[in-house]
């Protein structure tokens, strides 16, 4: 089964300033300013910076519907998938997915011949 057409999408170059514009962009669309789409979308697109490096082309979609609004960001590399670890008490990095993992009803990863898309599912409202 298709997902529905987004409410959102926006090709886009992952940059570091792209993360906060983004995140603005956001609050003026339907889901407004829900604050876990925006963390979320920051996590993923901070991903697709960290491990795939800046400048990696990006998709990022928004979809909501039947109460659930989810977050999508698809990038150009099929083999690098994120993995949900523990970070220590000192780790400046790690948290991430966790904190999309405690947000997100569900989250996962599709992979395309050449492509991936980290996505998760919110509570609409």
């Amino acid at each position: 089964m298709r997902d529905p057409a987004p409410d959102f999408e926006l090709a886009l170059l992952a940059v570091p300033k792209a993360v906060p514009e983004l995140r603005h962009a956001l609050s003026s669309h339907p889901y407004g300013p829900h604050p876990d789409v925006q963390l979320c979308v920051s996590e993923l697109l901070s991903n697709v910076i960290r491990h795939l490096g800046e400048g990696t082309p990006v998709t990022v979609r928004v979809t909501g519907g039947a109460g659930r609004i989810r977050v999508a960001v698809t990038d150009p590399d099929p083999r690098a998938w994120p993995l949900l670890r523990l970070a220590g008490g000192d780790d400046e990095t790690g948290r991430g997915l966790a904190l999309l993992d405690a947000v997100s009803l569900r989250w996962g990863v599709e992979q395309g011949p050449d492509s991936k898309t980290v996505w998760c599912e919110l509570r609409e409202g």
